[in-house]
């Protein structure tokens, strides 16, 4: 039973990583592809829990939850940064030209 639920795992994990790779390509706005990493990073920690539980190892519960830790920080970073550029595509400019 346990190995029925591990390959249903790894093939979500493997499915939401190929359709997050499409996201990233041909995502519109930048926020379209920073959450397409986002799901990339859910879909790494799938794969490491998948691997503890194939294995019986507790040492990919710490990788995962290394993962997710890191991975909250570079999401909180990078919709910061989002939320700093303009929509037109277009970088501002902080310089005050007379």
């Amino acid at each position: 039973m346990i190995d029925l639920a591990v390959t249903v795992l790894i093939a979500g994990a493997l499915v939401a990583s190929v359709l997050a790779s499409v996201r990233i390509v041909a995502g519109p706005t930048n926020a379209d592809r920073v959450v397409a990493l986002d799901i990339l990073l859910a879909a790494g920690i799938a794969l490491a829990i998948a691997a503890s539980l194939a294995t019986g190892r507790t040492v990919f519960l710490d990788v995962a939850i290394g993962l997710a830790l890191v991975g909250f920080v570079a999401t909180i970073g990078w919709a910061r940064l989002v939320e700093r550029t303009p929509r037109d595509g277009r970088r501002r400019d902080r310089r005050v030209v007379p």
